[in-house]
């Protein structure tokens, strides 16, 4: 796997698994004892799993370093083996964890593009008949069954330089707020493409033996949270394409004071008239509640739900979530208002962030992209102007 320029994120190197057939496995306590601390685990444990002479196979320590191997081999054991197995090896480690996951001890994918595209990355079995010796020697090559098809490369539209950038500047304003946690996202808009995503907390994904499952969550994918003020602009451009404003209209915001039925909206920085413009200018929720107020249920609910709220962004993440925008037929007054500036609503980061991009694009919401591509993905237009 490689980001836009070619560079690698995830890449197979050789190692050695070492198994033995107990009921040929006969060690005395000092090799025992050699053995077990180059396995790294202890001679009583090492005798328990050699003690079943009925057994022909049995793991002793998967995917050990080629160096380490080596020195297995020099004991000259009888019974002991190795086998050539492979682990993936992730170059830039915790900055790129949440995007391209990491594989298991068999080398399938648990997360992210490992998991994704498991079948394209890994490629596929051949097959041939033979017949083997009681240690699973070969002893006679038979036929061939099915040809072996070599795994295929991946490019994704990540540009781990900008990757690196977005991961050092969210790990900084995590601890400078004193953040739980963070996500941070970067979009080409033009074409659609995923330049950076990344997380806080995260992990390693070559020390596999210490991952949290908390920190192993893409939060920009598969976290909800009520967008709150970010939403005003998406009301205005509803009111603005429906011809019922425009940037200069003036808004009667009641300094920051407007009740509907019992319920009462406030601004945190009241202000008596504010045109449109100053309404997302100043981010006043009693503004954006009379814009949206003007308008049909309906048309508000068309465009949140035209720039991709309350659906996923099939940008082929495992466990993406869609969000949550109820039907407007069900919209109560104070919900209509407070819809308005995202109370009510839920979305991924990732929604939001392709959601913003129409207005780098005249309005054309296009279809986000992991995958490099030579050509930018088509989009629909959700805003006229």
């Amino acid at each position: 796997v490689t980001d836009r320029n070619g560079e690698p994120l995830a890449l197979s190197t050789p190692v050695e698994s070492v198994w033995a057939s107990p009921a040929d496995t006969s060690l005395n306590n000092e090799q025992r004892v050699a053995l077990a601390r180059l396995l790294g685990t202890v001679p009583a444990e090492l005798k328990r799993r050699l003690a079943d002479g009925d057994r022909e196979f049995v793991y002793l320590k998967r995917q050990l370093p080629p160096e380490q191997a080596t020195k297995i081999v020099q004991l000259n054991l009888p019974g002991v083996f190795l086998q050539r197995d492979f682990r993936r090896y992730y170059p830039a480690a915790e900055v790129t964890a949440h995007v391209v996951g990491f594989t298991g001890v068999d080398d399938n994918g648990q997360e992210g593009i490992e998991l994704a595209y498991q079948e394209w990355l890994a490629g596929q079995r051949g097959s041939r008949r033979v017949i083997k010796d009681r240690l699973g020697r070969i002893v006679e090559d038979v036929e061939s069954i099915r040809a072996p098809q070599q795994g295929r490369d991946l490019a994704l539209s990540l540009d781990q330089r900008i990757q690196y950038l977005a991961f050092r500047e969210l790990k900084s304003a995590v601890a400078e707020h004193d953040a739980k946690a963070g996500s941070i996202v970067v979009l080409d808009a033009t074409s659609g493409e995923v330049l950076a995503l990344a997380n806080w907390p995260t992990y390693n994904p070559n020390n596999r033996d210490t991952l949290q499952l908390a920190r192993s969550r893409n939060r920009a994918v598969v976290d909800l949270f009520e967008p709150g003020s970010t939403l005003k602009p998406f009301t205005a451009a509803a009111a603005l394409e429906s011809g019922l404003v425009g940037p200069g209209s003036i808004i009667d915001t009641e300094h920051g004071r407007f009740s509907i039925g019992k319920r009462m909206i406030r601004d945190t920085h009241p202000e008596d008239f504010l045109t449109v413009s100053q309404v997302i200018q100043k981010s006043s929720n009693v503004g954006s509640a009379k814009i949206a107020l003007a308008m049909a249920p309906q048309k508000l609910w068309a465009i949140f739900s035209a720039v991709g709220f309350g659906t996923q962004t099939r940008i082929g993440f495992p466990g993406e979530v869609t969000g949550r925008l109820r039907a407007y037929q069900s919209w109560k007054p104070i919900e209509h208002a407070t819809m308005s500036y995202g109370h009510g609503v839920s979305v991924s980061l990732l929604q939001l962030a392709r959601a913003y991009s129409v207005f780098a694009t005249d309005g054309e919401l296009k279809q986000l992209t992991l995958i490099r591509r030579d050509q930018p993905v088509e989009g629909k237009r959700v805003l006229s102007r």
